[in-house]
């Protein structure tokens, strides 16, 4: 391996994870970023950010950035001394697994062209994978790395990083040797002036990353079972949670109602932690998946009572106002609010949607989206906001929200 100040570090996969440490390492290293859209290696190398992430364009933008992306993974991987694995691994609901076909294409891949180098996992994987891979392919260079990053501010979690974790074989000194160098790497490129470092187990690791978010979905979803209760029993919700909150144990991250928990990660994370307890007793892992469905149905049901209620007789038009969870996210696929289209559909109601980030009138899960927002303001008999903005004042009678937050 070369110097610890001249690395060439191969990124395969250009979205939040995998973009942001090519970014970060970037500013140091050698670094490739390998992916199979050409617009997208194309966009990088013009340094144009393909998404959407402050931090990232900008550094793009302004920093002297030692980086180039590419489709050619095999002159990627060749001379790499870290292969960074950041491809996606979506859960498939029918197999009650990750899809890690993509991730195993890579390492396939590498180990032809590069044995020697060492391999990054830093996608998502059920608990117990990395060894499981390691055996398949009898590979002795492979790290797991978890990331703990939020969509649209990646580059800034990487920049100030909560913790680094690093999982290895501890029991192979010179694997160790090689985690210790890609958390150096991590360190040496973060803002943040001490980072809490761990190394540990490779199964270790992978069970941090699928614990930690599915902590994060409990909370949404315990506030939200809190916010269920107050609504249907009239309480006053913000009051009972600034209550609860200033309990410094509990504290007040994570706790404004919402549609129910979405994104990239939760999701998929909470559905496969379960499955990894197969074989062992559980009840809340469980319980935090079916209050997110139960939650969907809630709003839904909500939000049709009172269209019907403002409407009459007759079918209702139901609006959706907006469809990313959070400001700044180009996050439409995943957002919770899709579930609760659904359910709407399914009962009977027009659904459509207002969101002008999609740049013109399309379709979306099969319902119309009007970028003219006094158009979808007459057309809806109730609107559905998972947050809620100034610019639905003048109909805010018509609109549905939990937000209590963003009305301050």
């Amino acid at each position: 391996m070369r110097t610890f100040k001249d690395l060439k570090i191969a990124v395969a996969g250009t979205g939040y994870v995998g973009l942001s440490i090519a970014v970060l390492l970037s500013q140091r290293h050698c670094v490739t970023a390998v992916d199979l859209l050409p617009e997208k290696t194309e966009s990088i190398n013009r340094r144009v950010s393909p998404i959407r992430d402050e931090y990232i364009e900008a550094y793009l933008a302004q920093k002297d950035l030692r980086l180039t992306a590419t489709t050619d993974g095999t002159a990627a991987y060749r001379d790499a001394d870290f292969i960074v694995v950041a491809t996606p691994t979506d859960y498939d609901s029918r197999k009650n697994f990750f899809d890690t076909s993509a991730v195993e294409a890579v390492i396939r891949l590498a180990v032809s062209v590069n044995p020697q180098a060492v391999l990054v996992i830093k996608s998502t994987v059920p608990v117990g994978y990395t060894e499981a891979v390691r055996k398949k392919f009898h590979l002795k260079n492979i790290l797991f790395s978890p990331e703990f990053l939020r969509e649209s501010r990646a580059l800034y979690d990487n920049l100030y990083p909560s913790r680094i974790i690093v999982g290895a074989d501890l029991s192979d000194a010179s694997l160790t040797e090689a985690a210790n160098t890609f958390a150096r790497l991590l360190q040496e490129a973060s803002l943040k002036e001490k980072v809490d470092t761990l190394l540990m187990g490779f199964t270790e690791a992978e069970a941090v990353k699928l614990f930690a978010n599915t902590y994060l979905a409990l909370r949404v979803s315990y506030f939200n079972e809190l916010d269920t209760y107050a609504e249907m029993k009239g309480l006053d919700t913000r009051s009972i949670i600034d209550g609860v909150c200033l309990d410094p144990r509990i504290g007040s991250h994570y706790n404004n109602p919402s549609f129910g928990y979405g994104g990239y990660c939760l999701p998929k994370d909470t559905k496969q932690l379960l499955a990894n307890y197969s074989d062992v007793p559980e009840n809340l892992i469980e319980a935090i998946v079916e209050s997110n469905r139960t939650r969907k149905d809630y709003i839904a049901g909500r939000a049709l009572r009172m269209a019907r209620q403002r409407r009459g007789e007759g079918p209702v038009t139901i609006g959706v106002y907006r469809l990313t969870m959070k400001s700044n996210s180009d996050n439409f696929r995943h957002s919770s609010i899709r579930g609760v289209m659904e359910r709407l559909a399914a009962a009977g109601a027009q659904v459509v949607v207002y969101e002008p980030t999609l740049h013109g009138e399309t379709l979306f899960q099969d319902c119309p989206v009007i970028v003219d927002l006094d158009r979808f303001k007459e057309l809806c008999d109730a609107i559905i906001a998972n947050r809620y903005e100034a610019a639905l004042d003048s109909v805010k009678e018509k609109v549905y929200t939990r937000d209590l937050f963003g009305r301050d």
